[in-house]
C-alpha cells in the first residue's frame, strides 16, 4: 500500500531543488548510510562578513522523504545565517511538507543533522566555534564513524576498517587495514583529512596505511 505522501512532499521528489555538488564548496557535510537506506550530502557557500549562507545544494541516496526533505532544507536554510540555519528543528521540515508519514520522520532528522553538521564544518574551518573542547581518540572515532566504506556503505569503524588512532600535541594518526595502493585508498583519505584536519587544535593530521594488508576491504557480516 502506498504511503500517504503529501503533494508538497511528492513536488519536491519529482521536482527536487539544488541538486548536486557546488564547486569549491565552503563546507559540506555528508550524513547517513546506504547500507540504512538513506544518506544526504549538503554543500554550502557562506559570505564571509554576514555568515549568511548563499548558496545550498544536496546529493541525496534514499526514498522520496528522503529527497523531499533534504530539498526543502535548501530551500529553508538559504539566505539565513549560521546561526539561523542551526535553529531549524525536524518539526519545521514536516510542517513545510504539509506533514510525513511516521515510519518517515526519521528523513527529516537526518536533513536537519546533514545541514548542522555543515554548519558545523564551516565554523571549524574557520575559527568560529564558541566551545572548544579538546580533540581526543573518541572524538576522532566519532568523526571517523561519518567516514564511508564504499565498498559496503557502512562507516570505516563499523567495517573495523581503523586499526588504531593517535592523539598527541594537536597531531592524529589514522592507522587503517588497507593498502595504500587499494583502489579507495586515496579517497578514503581524503574524507578522513576533511572530518579531522577542521579540529580547533589540530595541526597535523596522518593516515598511515598497512602494506600487509589484504586488497578488498573488510565487510561486516
Amino acid at each position: 500500500m502506498p504511503l500517504p505522501y503529501s503533494d508538497i512532499v511528492m513536488d519536491h521528489f519529482r521536482n527536487p531543488r539544488n541538486v548536486g555538488r557546488i564547486d569549491n564548496p565552503d563546507a559540506k557535510a555528508i550524513e547517513g548510510s546506504p547500507a540504512c537506506g538513506d544518506m544526504v550530502a549538503v554543500y554550502l557557500k557562506v559570505d564571509p562578513d554576514s555568515h549568511r549562507i548563499t548558496e545550498v545544494s544536496f546529493e541525496s541516496y534514499g526514498c522520496a522523504s528522503n529527497i523531499a526533505t533534504a530539498s526543502i532544507i535548501t530551500e529553508m536554510a538559504k539566505g539565513k545565517t549560521l546561526e539561523e540555519a542551526k535553529a531549524l528543528t525536524w518539526k519545521q521540515i514536516s510542517k513545510m511538507l504539509g506533514g510525513l508519514p511516521a515510519v518517515k520522520v526519521h528523513c527529516s532528522v537526518l536533513a536537519i543533522d546533514s545541514l548542522r553538521a555543515a554548519v558545523e564544518n564551516y565554523e571549524e574551518r574557520h575559527g568560529l566555534v564558541k566551545e572548544r573542547k579538546p580533540t581526543t581518540v573518541e572524538v576522532v572515532r566519532r568523526r571517523l564513524k561519518r567516514v564511508m566504506n564504499p565498498m559496503v556503505g557502512l562507516d570505516l569503524v563499523r567495517t573495523r576498517l581503523v586499526r588504531d588512532i593517535t592523539v598527541a600535541d594537536g597531531r592524529v594518526q589514522v592507522a587503517l587495514s588497507l593498502c595504500s595502493d587499494h583502489q579507495f585508498a586515496v579517497n578514503i583519505r581524503e574524507e578522513i583529512m576533511e572530518k579531522i584536519e577542521p579540529l580547533w587544535d589540530v595541526h597535523e593530521v596522518t593516515v598511515q596505511f598497512d602494506e600487509r594488508a589484504l586488497s578488498e576491504l573488510p565487510v561486516v557480516q
